[in-house]
């Protein structure tokens, strides 16, 4: 895991809660070492603060997602605001949590980001068997990747179960609340606006694919559903 704060107290803190947990932590006071250490560790999940000095956790989110990482990445910040939080996930952030937050809630959302997450362990021909193909949308849990007429797409794994949430049930309108069931395993509350926020995010990575994107429908007062193809 990678652990990224400028504060120094708290960031020791924090490594000593997770490694009682049972987590290898390495950690850096802001984006920029970070990177170098993504680079050098390859972590399974980093947690990131927002407020960072050179390079902040916003804008090392959106490093790594144009680097083509899907890691999962939980945004930590003392900022309470809608605003940050909707940025945030619309650079790419799995979650989104405000401090101060309970070592309790941080360590579930990890394990549940890292339980969704489980990715190289299963191997590439049970991978293959287990792709499910909705229209030109593939999608193979075992590895947690989609790909759209043949291109891969850069999805988080929040973005991934969502997509999967969707197409799976292809002309069936999925209600804010089933999405967020469907894409959450713990029992953290947030807000159903933030699934919009979500498919705001999903539908500009298949648009870079095809620009002509139109799968997922907004039913206004209702959800959104994947469309039929013709």
């Amino acid at each position: 895991m990678l652990l990224l704060d400028d504060d120094p107290s708290l960031r020791d803190v924090l490594s000593m809660v997770l490694e009682d947990a049972g987590y290898r932590v390495q950690s850096a006071p802001d984006g920029r070492a970070g990177r170098a250490q993504f680079m050098a560790q390859r972590p399974d999940i980093v947690v990131c603060d927002v407020n960072m000095p050179h390079v902040d956790g916003f804008s090392f989110c959106r490093a790594l997602r144009d680097a083509g990482e899907s890691v999962p990445i939980i945004l930590l910040t003392s900022r309470d605001s809608e605003v940050d939080e909707a940025l945030g996930l619309d650079l790419g952030a799995d979650d989104y949590i405000s401090k101060p937050a309970s070592n309790r809630v941080l360590l579930a959302r990890i394990a549940a980001l890292l339980r969704r997450s489980h990715l190289g362990t299963v191997a590439p021909d049970a991978a293959s068997e287990d792709s499910r193909t909705v229209g030109a949308l593939q999608l193979s849990p075992a590895r947690l990747e989609a790909r759209y007429g043949g291109a891969l797409l850069p999805l988080t794994v929040t973005e991934y179960r969502l997509v999967e949430a969707l197409a799976t049930r292809a002309g069936v309108v999925r209600t804010r609340e089933q999405l967020l069931v469907a894409i959450r395993d713990d029992d953290s509350v947030v807000a159903e606006r933030l699934v919009d926020t979500y498919v705001r995010s999903l539908r500009r990575k298949f648009e870079r694919v095809d620009a002509g994107f139109d799968r997922i429908e907004t039913r206004v007062g209702a959800g959104y559903r994947w469309r039929d193809e013709p």
